[in-house]
């Protein structure tokens, strides 16, 4: 005679089935959330939210494990600032944008408050910023491929030496290129506070403290390229 199961065990046993499941459901749960808390970790916002315009962001240390890795980093926002501050498009809208004050502003983003305070006394600055129209007018930076264009001055204290050739131009004529050296000073202090609204500008808090002009007679934006009425000089 065939084995057969009677109701309750067969019940039985698809209760303890359940209740198995149950059990893994729930600690594959706790693990998750375990590992969501603290919910206050350092992030990079790759992803967009809501605007938070009143919020301050604590940014931490980020310790890579490759200690080159922050070095190239250093490096790579030197140049992208150096371009940011000095290069220049024929493009007002662009420009306004780039140079403003506000959240689109790249080079407040990047800059401590002093320092974009003093870029904002530049010739070229005022100029853009007064309601100058489009017109064909452009200044670009160039480094030397293979050359030592950023020295170290002092590693430990974020603090570095550029070199870079420098020249503007209009519809009429170029201007010969020149050599400038600038000594900047980056600030990465652990604690680093930033608005909500600048998140996607500069997500590691990194701003320039100190802008120092070594060599090439005067900032690049005071050197006369620029008239308000929109000619080179």
């Amino acid at each position: 005679m065939a084995t057969r199961i009677e109701p309750p065990v067969l019940l039985s046993r698809l209760l303890v089935f359940v209740f198995a499941a149950m059990i893994v459901v729930l600690g594959v749960l706790g693990v998750t959330l375990y590992n969501m808390y603290p919910l206050d970790r350092p992030q990079v916002f790759f992803l967009m939210t809501a605007p938070q315009n009143n919020l301050d962001i604590v940014v931490a240390e980020m310790v890579p494990n490759d200690g080159d890795m922050l070095e190239n980093f250093k490096r790579s926002f030197i140049r992208e600032y150096i371009r940011a501050r000095n290069e220049i498009v024929p493009d007002a809208r662009i420009m306004r944008e780039k140079w403003s004050n506000d959240d689109t502003g790249v080079v407040n983003a990047w800059s401590s408050p002093e320092i974009y305070n003093e870029f904002t006394k530049t010739n070229m600055w005022n100029a853009w910023m007064s309601g100058v129209p489009d017109f064909e007018f452009s200044c670009s930076v160039e480094f030397e491929t293979g050359a030592i264009e950023i020295e170290p001055r002092n590693p430990d204290n974020n603090e570095y030496a550029v070199s870079f050739k420098y020249f503007c131009s209009d519809s009429n004529r170029q201007m010969a290129k020149k050599d400038y050296k600038i000594r900047v000073k980056l600030d990465m202090a652990d604690g680093t506070t930033m608005k909500w609204v600048d998140r996607l500008n500069n997500p590691l808090g990194v701003r320039v403290s100190e802008y120092i002009i070594e060599s090439g007679n005067g900032d690049p934006l005071d050197t006369g390229y620029l008239e308000t009425t929109g000619n080179i000089q």
